[in-house]
């Protein structure tokens, strides 16, 4: 009897769902439906200073909105639970102790300034980065010794250090690496939590997946995962290493280049079934080579052999285009409904009402006062634009300082609140020297389009964090125009 199909998704919840994450969501979805299997949702919180629950809300909110319904998860449960890592650490600790019994895996007892000086030294002599093994000659009853003395210590893999690791990629054919290039992994802290290499392999056998789908950037992990999978005695899964999404220049697809939110995404307008159509062109193609399709004829007809390798690029336009297909296709009251749930939502309007009531004078000043609060790109007013220059900084200076805002503190907020985007503004402006109001004019113009408008920090709160992400980089776009 043939092995049900399990796929999984395993979003890190460190940030916003990102784009590339509904991308291989889908392919694992697809499977798993086309074959009456089951398609696995977990939460790999290995991370646990960036990882946050608002963060996996996130994630699943976003996935749900555009109808890839999994099977089992944090949220729903099942029989091959807990589905989140940071609830399954004594399964990883049990585990690391049968690789140190066979001597698959050893503690390794160097200090940071050890690994730090060894660093050094090899990339002063322009070598290979990597762990020297040091701690790999000990003998075991002395590590044994040093572990039950309580010396703070990490697990590390016991890679070959002869040979070469073969592992088979369903698009790819065999891939082969020399083992003498791959380093030997950490795979639990020395506070006792895994890293994510030793999580995603348990947790992707006990939870019986038999295809692990995901992003060609994990290729270069795959000696790490098979030589695991080899050491516990585990058939290998199946491996599909899906192309990265890639801007129009070949790069990966980064927020630096386009938006990759997928929050943004919802808030700009882009129905969930246009999105799923269009990350489903990312590297397939129907066999009548049509450009719209269901869901559902997408499930019917998939193939994972047919995806192609070439690089596909996230073209901004044709979602766009293909977005207002969609649109057209929609019934009055259908069109009515979507504006009301991603435009007019009434939690969306309730918290706009009351940064604008005391500014109008009649209900029909609502829409041109508020207008920037419902449009995706604002248009800088005339008299405005000149303000979206810092005072005594040249435009080049006010978009770096944007950048570094934006990257170093505005990204970091894990609560977007008025508060916090307060004090991150004061805390780059006293980092740098900057008259924060020098600051808050071009930053009001960049969100707003305007020099007179509700707060600044409440009116970023309201309008969210990708939208506000996606104004500053068009903002510096526009200073990189301007002469100095």
């Amino acid at each position: 009897m043939a092995t049900a199909v399990r796929t999984r998704i395993a979003p890190s919840p460190t940030g916003d769902p990102h784009v590339g994450t509904a991308y291989v969501a889908l392919f694992n979805y697809a499977l798993a439906r086309q074959t009456g299997g089951s398609f696995v949702l977990r939460i790999e919180d290995t991370d646990r200073q960036r990882s946050t629950s608002a963060s996996e809300q996130q994630i699943l909110a976003a996935l749900s909105w555009l109808g890839l319904e999994w099977n089992e998860g944090p949220d729903v449960g099942g029989a091959f639970g807990p589905y989140r890592q940071s609830e399954r650490t004594e399964i990883y600790r049990e585990h690391v102790e049968k690789l140190v019994a066979k001597s698959a895996a050893y503690p390794c007892f160097c200090t940071r300034e050890r690994l730090e000086e060894l660093r050094a030294e090899q990339k002063a002599a322009k070598g290979r980065f990597g762990y020297d093994r040091l701690c790999r000659s000990i003998d075991s009853e002395e590590a044994q010794r040093r572990v039950a003395a309580g010396e703070e210590h990490v697990i590390r893999l016991a890679m070959p250090t002869e040979g070469e690791t073969i592992a088979n990629d369903l698009l790819r054919g065999d891939i082969v690496i020399a083992n003498d290039q791959v380093d030997d992994q950490v795979l639990l802290k020395s506070d006792g939590h895994p890293t994510y290499h030793l999580a995603n392999v348990v947790d992707d056998h006990l939870m019986g997946i038999t295809h692990v789908i995901r992003a060609e950037e994990w290729i270069s992990s795959l000696p790490k995962h098979v030589r695991l999978y080899r050491a516990f005695g585990w058939d290998l899964p199946v491996f599909c290493h899906l192309p990265l999404l890639r801007n129009a220049d070949t790069s990966k697809i980064s927020k630096r280049k386009n938006p990759v939110s997928l929050d943004h995404y919802r808030q700009a307008g882009i129905l969930p079934e246009a999105l799923l159509n269009y990350l489903a062109l990312m590297g397939w193609t129907m066999p009548d080579e049509r450009d719209q399709f269901t869901l559902s004829e997408f499930v019917a007809e998939f193939r994972l052999e047919d995806i192609s390798l070439g690089g596909p690029v996230f073209d901004l336009d044709k979602l766009n285009w293909l977005n207002g297909k969609y649109l057209r296709d929609l019934q009055g009251e259908d069109l009515l409904a979507r504006l009301h749930e991603a435009v007019f939502a009434d939690a969306y309007l309730e918290a706009i009402i009351p940064l604008v009531q005391e500014r109008i004078d009649t209900l029909a000043d609502f829409v041109p006062y508020a207008e920037f609060f419902f449009v995706g790109n604002v248009r800088y007013e005339e008299t405005a634009l000149p303000k979206l220059v810092a005072k005594n900084h040249t435009p080049p200076q006010t978009a770096k300082a944007f950048r570094v805002l934006l990257e170093e503190h505005l990204d970091a907020i894990l609560e977007w609140s008025a508060a916090n985007i307060e004090a991150a503004m004061r805390a780059f402006c006293e980092a740098r020297e900057w008259n924060p109001k020098e600051l808050f004019m071009p930053i009001r113009v960049a969100i707003t389009g305007r020099t007179a408008t509700p707060p600044l920090f409440e009116t970023m709160e309201v309008l969210g964090k990708a939208r506000c992400r996606w104004r500053l980089r068009r903002a510096m776009e526009t200073l990189r125009g301007m002469k100095a």
